[in-house]
């Protein structure tokens, strides 16, 4: 039933111009200009402004001399309001205390993500598409702010000065505070002049984090978790075992009899209890006696898919790359497979979505990642118009993709919910739908299963003479909505992306080709998506081909890399990562993804007990302007503990459909003993910003394999590395 709604949905979001899932191949839907206007009211933020101080959809100065920046990404963590609110400090020379930030509701045309189309964040495109326009939207406050002084005082605005959260001329002096309610009676100036980077107070330099405060003390409310409605009632749902399964028979007396549960509502796919708490509703939800239809449902595990998948690799697929034959001999071949298994976001907070229906209009909480699918499908659901649909965008735990959902299937189901309820009950009441962590690791949506298969050559002078590159694996785009946009020639982008023309590399004879197997196991972009498996396979083979060819693995790839950046932050992290220190071995890949540049050394130790200690990895960063050093550090630091905790022990597996795995304690992660130093150098950049958020990610992977192969002579492709007794 859910599949259908989500299917009558796909008009509505067909309508925005949408592609993959950081969806960077989409034209840019909205334009990206300053869209200001004075006291334009924007939901929540300028309701809790009322009608005084300066109201701009992007930045608010309040009488109290509070500067509000309006976030119209989702910050799971990435520090995304920390970044957009630099910018606006930077170019309104607000003093950095002032500052802070409220989410935007949810508003296609104000707040579209201009490399989406959409309202959303994915893809680290938050800085790519708002270093413009935000910037532009803080100059715009200080123009108008500087107006108000110079009518105010009888002065020319030439001589009125702002810094540090002032504004003075000769005797004169105010807070932003002050003159709020006299700019917002400016004429918004048509253009604004940008400062020049020597001119740049916080960009490049510090700013503090907008989150540690409301974190370190545990604000309520401030994640989706933490909702508290009034008259709010908890919903947990049971769902099929295996991923398309229908519900045939349900017996939910027992449950109904449990103290705290209010109702149990069925649909055709699940069942949901409604208690007065989260924990009432997860008990008794497990109380539930179900009886499942699996005719139509995933009933494949782990092996039989490889099988399908390894078949597949004997056969010729769809060409998406292929350049000019060398036509040198190739004097040494090295062949390999490579498996990847399903991956799991796992993020600390599971997915969890608040709402309230009356009848005629919806409020939703939640960690909305993409505000305007989750408004278009929750109001189709419902079946009223998207703009008597309320997004209210919450702080998310963590995200790796999970809360970008092409179906927004937990909105979906929430709005189902509460539709139910209020058919049953009469009664608007706000429904907190939780999924536990073992709803989410088994249920989906993950990382694609692949595999690869690599048949590359050197000709007798140790150079590449051929590189035959065939992957097989689930296209993410594949029959969503999406697939206009992302799918060409039969070739989901998500699935080859960093190979080919996408790679830094410029390989000779390079050909690749891939299939799209059909398969019911549900997925989803994962921090860094097909980089996560093609930089694995392009790295760790480039290693084994230098070593075959007798060459220095960095002067190697130097060869065959022609962008001068990728260049840059190879023989950064080379230089950086110094001599090698005795009982070590040594492993170093680069890639290129969401526009930036990463380059990883990671030095390794084998242990008694054969596994792998990785001590410290050095890293080199390209990724534009530098907007904020210490959070460039930090998500560099998280993307690749993120990856190494993939390729230690993270798998997820099907035994007839079914997922294994369900907690922690079985989907293991990277633990703090596994965490090395890290050291992260950033090279200086005129160009503008790129993403960060996922780019550290893909290189951790091929820099340990590299390092562990040249340790112990095993080259580890297939993974996780726990397979071969390493982790």
């Amino acid at each position: 039933m859910l599949d259908r709604i989500i299917a009558g949905a796909v008009p509505a979001v067909r309508a925005a111009p949408l592609s993959r899932r950081g969806f960077l191949k989409l034209s840019a839907g909205a334009a990206g200009g300053l869209m200001l206007g004075a006291a334009l009211p924007v939901g929540r933020a300028a309701a809790e402004g009322a009608a005084e101080g300066l109201a701009t959809p992007f930045v608010h100065i309040r009488p109290d001399n509070r500067v509000v920046v309006i976030v119209k990404h989702l910050d799971k963590g990435q520090g995304t309001a920390t970044g957009l609110a630099t910018l606006v400090a930077e170019e309104l020379d607000a003093d950095a205390a002032q500052v802070t930030t409220e989410f935007a509701p949810a508003n296609t045309a104000l707040y579209a993500n201009t490399l989406m189309g959409v309202q959303g964040t994915g893809g680290s495109t938050a800085m790519a598409n708002s270093w413009q326009q935000y910037r532009e939207a803080g100059a715009t406050a200080r123009a108008m702010l500087v107006a108000a002084a110079a009518e105010t005082w009888g002065v020319d605005p030439a001589v009125v000065t702002v810094a540090g959260g002032r504004v003075s001329a000769g005797n004169n002096s105010a807070t932003f505070g002050d003159l709020a309610e006299a700019a917002a009676r400016q004429t918004v100036p048509g253009e604004v002049t940008l400062k020049s980077p020597d001119q740049w107070v916080y960009i490049g330099k510090s700013f503090p984090r907008v989150d540690v405060t409301r974190k370190t003390e545990g604000s309520t409310g401030m994640f989706g978790m933490d909702a508290r409605i009034e008259g709010m009632v908890h919903a947990v749902s049971l769902r099929s075992p295996r991923f398309g399964g229908t519900l045939a028979t349900l017996d939910d007396s027992a449950a109904r009899a449990m103290p705290g549960v209010i109702d149990v509502i069925r649909l055709p796919d699940r069942a949901t209890v409604i208690a007065e708490t989260t924990w009432a509703a997860i008990r008794a939800r497990d109380a539930l006696v179900a009886e499942w239809d699996f005719s139509a449902a995933e009933n494949r595990g782990t092996e039989e898919l490889r099988a399908e998948y390894a078949a597949l690799l004997d056969r010729e697929g769809t060409q998406f790359h292929a350049a000019e034959p060398t036509g040198r001999e190739a004097a040494q071949v090295i062949e390999a497979d490579y498996f990847f298994p399903y991956l799991a976001h796992a993020p600390m907070e599971p997915i969890d979505v608040t709402v309230r229906l009356d009848g005629t209009a919806a409020t939703f909480w939640t960690g909305s990642q993409i505000q305007t699918l989750d408004q278009n499908i929750g109001a189709q659901v419902l079946g009223i118009a998207p703009e008597a649909v309320t997004i209210n965008t919450l702080w998310g735990g963590g995200s790796f993709g999970r809360r970008a959902i092409y179906d927004s299937h937990y909105v979906a189901e929430a709005a189902m919910v509460a539709k139910a309820w209020l058919d049953a009950h009469g009664e608007a009441r706000p429904i907190k739908l939780v999924w536990t962590r073992e709803d989410d690791i088994r249920g989906g949506y993950y990382r694609p299963m692949h595999m690869h298969r690599v048949r590359a050559g050197l000709d007798a002078e140790g150079n590449i003479a051929f590189w035959q590159h065939r992957v097989v694996g689930q296209g993410i785009m594949l029959g969503t909505a999406f697939e206009p946009f992302a799918v060409k020639d039969g070739v989901d982008s998500s699935s080859v992306e960093g190979l080919g023309e996408s790679s830094p590399y410029a390989i000779p004879g390079w050909t690749a080709d891939v299939h799209h197997p059909r398969v019911g196991v549900p997925v989803l972009w994962w921090r860094s998506v097909g980089h996560t498996h093609t930089a694995y396979v392009v790295e760790t083979m480039m290693d084994e081909l230098a070593q075959a060819a007798g060459a220095d693995p960095v002067e190697f790839r130097l060869r065959y890399l022609a962008d001068p950046r990728a260049r840059g932050v190879l023989e950064m992290a080379a230089d950086k990562a110094g001599a090698l220190p005795e009982g070590l071995t040594r492993g170093i890949a680069v890639h290129k993804s969401f526009g930036s540049y990463v380059a990883e050394v990671a030095d390794v130790r084998m242990r008694e007990d054969g596994k792998v200690k990785v001590v410290r990895v050095t890293c080199a960063v390209d990724c534009g302007v530098p907007i904020n050093p210490s959070n460039i550090r930090a998500q560099i630091e998280g993307g690749l503990g993120y990856g190494l905790s993939a390729i230690l022990r993270e798998e997820i597996t099907l035994t007839e459909g079914e997922v294994d795995q369900s907690n922690f304690y079985d989907y293991t992660p990277l633990r703090i003993t596994d965490m090395p130093e890290v050291e992260v150098h950033i090279l200086p950049s005129t160009q503008a910003p790129t993403g960060i958020g996922e780019p550290g990610t893909p290189p951790i992977g091929p820099a340990v394999a590299n390092a562990v192969r040249r340790a112990t002579g095993q080259a580890v492709r297939e993974l996780p590395f726990s397979r071969h007794g390493l982790a």
